[in-house]
């Protein structure tokens, strides 16, 4: 079969070596020429290196660029982890069809950064989803999915390493299905009345509210913490008087609290405790300005972290935020 890639990131690198080891033609990638993330390895440089045709990420916005596709006779259009939205015309243009590799469950995490709100959720359980693509982003069939556990250790880095691990099967059962019988490939619909759309909004602009659970507290971090790449959601910031750092590490204690939302605690061996709502978190590793240190390197016992955000919601963030205040509740109650 004749394929067109249209990708990013590591993801995208995994796919692109996975065809160029099959029996498939690849006719060509549509890729970033330069790292979103940190990397120095872009797709765009690995299909340079393996002697592919490259196109610019914002080619599938092109109309004419259907046109490039029928004229190279595309039968495949495969997209893994492209942020581009592909026009109606270009989706139409293979002649079998196109199919995103979305990593996140489907319907219940559709859109941008899935894996940053599961974690951010407290989701103990995550997945990829194959699907074929329609106009409507993320609302195609379902064609396989692959759903794994997540524990309280996983940060988006990890989640997302398996992610990519989870999701090259698929990519291969996809070939396989359609080079035996395209007629044989599952399409499950969607209940999209089960599912939640994410945009590029980040949880309370991206600051910490201590006045939160330290689980949600704890949550947010492992959600913002990809490193040692950049993370699509930035650090958490948090504030210090004049001084904003972001945090790179924490963790819950279990230990309960009297202390006001903020304040600075005692040393332990993970870092340093900061009160939230209910429990003491200890702060590990935080960023100030572009230098990685230990916490207790800035923070003091007695200092108090302002909340300087409260209040402050995306737009994303702000039609669930009922979802949130739902969430702490049973968290206070005990229930999950």
């Amino acid at each position: 079969m004749n394929i067109l890639l249209v990708g990013e990131e590591s993801a995208g690198i995994r796919v692109l070596r996975l065809l160029a080891e099959s029996c498939h033609r690849v006719v060509g990638v549509v890729a970033s020429p330069k790292p979103r993330y940190g990397s120095p390895v872009t797709l765009w440089n690995t299909a340079v290196k393996l002697g592919c045709r490259t196109w610019p990420a914002q080619s599938v916005k092109d109309l004419s660029f259907a046109q490039q596709i029928r004229t190279d006779e595309v039968d495949v259009l495969l997209n893994i982890h492209s942020l581009h939205v592909i026009t109606s015309e270009v989706l139409r243009a293979p002649k079998i069809g196109c199919f995103n590799l979305h990593p996140g469950p489907l319907p219940r995490y559709a859109g941008l950064n899935p894996v940053c709100w599961a974690l951010y959720f407290g989701e103990t359980t995550h997945g990829v989803t194959l699907h074929g693509m329609t106009p409507e982003i993320d609302a195609g069939p379902i064609i396989y999915q692959s759903i794994f556990p997540i524990c309280e250790a996983d940060t988006g880095f990890s989640v997302s390493l398996r992610c990519i691990k989870e999701g090259l099967p698929l990519v291969s059962r996809l070939l396989a299905t359609l080079e035996e019988s395209p007629a044989n490939l599952p399409r499950i619909s969607q209940d999209l009345t089960q599912g939640q759309y994410y945009g590029r909004g980040v949880p309370y602009g991206g600051h910490v509210l201590w006045s939160l659970t330290a689980r949600q507290v704890v949550n947010f971090v492992r959600a913002c913490n990809f490193s040692p790449f950049l993370s699509p959601w930035g650090l958490p910031q948090a504030r210090k008087g004049e001084q904003v750092f972001g945090i790179i590490t924490a963790m819950r204690t279990g230990s309960p609290v009297s202390a006001p939302p903020g304040t600075v605690g005692c040393l332990d061996s993970f870092g340093i405790r900061v009160a939230c709502g209910d429990e003491w978190v200890s702060i590990g590793k935080i960023k100030v300005l572009d230098k990685l240190m230990d916490a207790p390197e800035v923070l003091r016992s007695g200092d108090y972290l302002e909340e300087s955000a409260a209040g402050i919601l995306s737009p994303d963030v702000r039609k669930i935020r009922n979802a949130l205040v739902s969430f702490s509740g049973l968290l206070r109650n005990h229930i999950i």
